[in-house]
């Protein structure tokens, strides 16, 4: 089960992330509590190991100031959320970075329709840690896919059961308070999918 921890902002974070067993940690560089210059998540992804994908989180952003931002953060990936075209993934193609669509349920859900490398399937309300209805998404994401939207160490094995996801991706469910990751929940995270995972 592939595991994305979005939202990182401090180096305790990342590296426990890592440690843990991440795949892919995200940087959020849009309107957000938990939203980083490009700058900052350049020191973050700096001493990421090459075998974790390092994703900026944009929502709304035209691509030129994705492009430009990837680039100053060095990211290895970019996720585009929300309503973006088509055209916005095909204007990164050429950064030489894999594209994450990031859309809810009521999208086309085939993995590879707008050219991105991976598709995230979120909550109708995106951001609010609110769990919701995961089972209504089996078997209708193709591909490669991760499941998003109110999963914390609590709900996550109940959630993977329900909609039986490529993988998963966490954020304000793993928080003290908004913005801020608590270690403990991190790992206990990635414990929890590893389990479900067999």
């Amino acid at each position: 089960m592939y595991v994305k921890i979005c939202g990182l902002s401090e180096p305790e974070h990342v590296a426990t992330a890592v440690e843990a067993g991440a795949d892919a940690i995200g940087f959020v560089m849009t309107r957000s509590p938990r939203r980083i210059t490009p700058e900052r998540a350049a020191e973050l992804a700096a001493p990421v190991p090459a075998h974790v994908l390092t994703v900026g989180v944009f929502r709304g952003e035209d691509p030129a100031t994705v492009r430009a931002a990837a680039r100053t953060s060095g990211v290895r990936a970019v996720q585009l959320h929300g309503k973006h075209p088509h055209a916005d993934f095909t204007a990164l193609k050429d950064l030489g970075v894999r594209l994450i669509r990031a859309v809810d349920a009521q999208a086309d859900l085939r993995c590879g329709a707008y050219d991105e490398d991976l598709l995230l399937v979120d909550a109708p309300h995106a951001g609010s840690g609110q769990p919701w209805d995961w089972a209504a998404v089996r078997g209708r994401p193709s591909g490669q896919w991760m499941l998003a939207g109110g999963l914390s160490p609590a709900n996550v094995r109940e959630a993977i059961a329900a909609a039986d996801p490529w993988g998963v991706d966490v954020s304000s469910g793993l928080e003290s308070a908004p913005g801020v990751k608590d270690p403990e929940l991190i790992r206990e995270f990635l414990r929890k999918v590893r389990r479900a995972d067999g």
